[in-house]
């Protein structure tokens, strides 16, 4: 298991809002097609409790990813995830987006109240402006370079997990 320096500590205790990438991150970054040219994903429950735990602790929780799918929304809907972004490219946009959210709610959040967990260049601005920038341990070397934190697990095995702990073992 990692070591958590009190600097990814004092970090993590701020954090207000999570925001997650999609492919790489809460799955393996496979995708799978059927012959009927539907789209599977594989999502880790343990990585599902640990987001589930967080939006019980107050924690806001947002996807951001590229791609659209009917798959993530479902999984989002599921989890009580209170933002869905798909079709995002543009991930630090998507994260000032959130903020302009909660000011427009007189709920402000700035962005060193936010964590991000990425696994590849386009996630890369999004990590460099957070408060706490995240990756799983299967992320591009750029990201991992970036990142505060850096977890154990592959996207899609525990990562998310494993940063949901660490964000709750603050409170």
């Amino acid at each position: 298991m990692t070591t958590v320096s009190d600097a990814v500590l004092r970090r993590a205790r701020r954090i207000r809002l999570l925001a997650l990438d999609v492919d790489g991150v809460l799955t393996n970054g496979e995708i799978i097609y059927t012959a009927g040219g539907d789209e599977i994903k594989i999502f880790n429950v343990k990585d599902g409790l640990g987001i589930t735990q967080l939006v019980r602790k107050g924690v806001f929780l947002a996807i951001i990813t590229a791609r659209s799918s009917a798959i993530v929304e479902r999984r989002a809907k599921e989890l009580g995830i209170h933002h869905l972004m798909q079709g995002q490219r543009d991930k630090l946009a998507g994260v000032n987006a959130l903020i302009a959210h909660y000011e427009a709610q007189n709920q402000p959040i700035t962005l060193d109240e936010i964590a991000y967990m990425g696994d590849d260049l386009p996630d890369l601005a999004a990590i460099k402006a957070v408060g706490l920038g995240a990756c799983p341990a299967d992320a591009a070397a750029e990201i991992k370079a970036e990142s505060h934190f850096l977890s154990d697990f592959e996207g899609g095995k525990g990562a998310v997990r494993q940063l949901s702990d660490l964000i709750l073992s603050t409170r």
